[in-house]
């Protein structure tokens, strides 16, 4: 059974968080999840990420401007500086090494800087107010559409051009990173999907299909593909 590393959301004094719904999506695919502990401490990191077969980006607060080389704005949110210094180092590990990754929403967002990409600090803010992102009165149910670029990795996987998805996030890619490929944008031209052809799998998506794939099958099927990968070319 493969074992995939799963970056958690944070962290209080008395325990740790990641939504169920990454987990479970995981292991509907047929893999265990893992958990990382929520540290900087790189020989820790290393050990986790030398142990799995895969990496799994979650979703979270907003990533600090200085990955981005951009100093905060008051529209930026909150900040978690220990999260942001644990995924720096396992997006490059993994980037470095050529693992399977796959990055939600927040994860997305930061392996497009990492990569050299940049963001919008804030979408109504700096760059449309057409379309509502920050959807937390429905987080759970499609909300909008994403059209799919043909020939992607996104569109093998789910075999379609356009595909609805749910929406709970306020940054968005402003600049997509260098070596990067936009499979998948909203209608207001927002950046839905980008994805790595130069690395064996490396897909980055928005939206929350974690939190859609118990009922949809599409959404699933990005879970599955990266579990299969990962499988495949272990």
């Amino acid at each position: 059974m493969m074992l995939i590393g799963v970056t958690p959301s944070g962290r209080t004094e008395l325990d740790q968080q990641v939504h169920h719904d990454y987990l479970e999506a995981v292991m509907r695919a047929g893999a265990l999840p893992l958990v990382f502990p929520m540290t900087s401490d790189e020989k820790i990191l290393t050990a986790a990420l030398e142990l799995v077969d895969g990496i799994l980006v979650t979703g979270g607060v907003d990533i600090h401007p200085k990955y981005f080389g951009e100093e905060i704005l008051p529209c930026c949110g909150a900040i978690c500086k220990e999260r942001d210094e644990m995924e720096a180092f396992v997006l490059r590990y993994a980037l470095d090494k050529d693992m399977p990754i796959l990055c939600i929403c927040r994860g997305m967002q930061f392996i497009n800087c990492v990569e050299g990409g940049a963001l919008y600090q804030d979408i109504p803010e700096q760059y449309s107010k057409e379309l509502c992102h920050s959807r937390s009165d429905t987080p759970n149910d499609p909300v909008h559409e994403a059209n799919i670029k043909e020939g992607t990795l996104l569109h093998k996987i789910v075999g379609k051009t356009t595909l609805q998805i749910n929406s709970r996030h306020h940054q968005a890619v402003s600049k997509p990173a260098p070596n990067s490929v936009v499979s998948a944008i909203a209608p207001d031209g927002t950046v839905e999907a980008i994805e790595f052809p130069h690395k064996s799998f490396a897909l980055a998506v928005q939206w929350h299909p974690e939190s859609l794939s118990d009922r949809y099958e599409d959404h699933q099927k990005i879970f599955n593909a990266f579990v299969r990968f990962c499988e495949e070319n272990k």
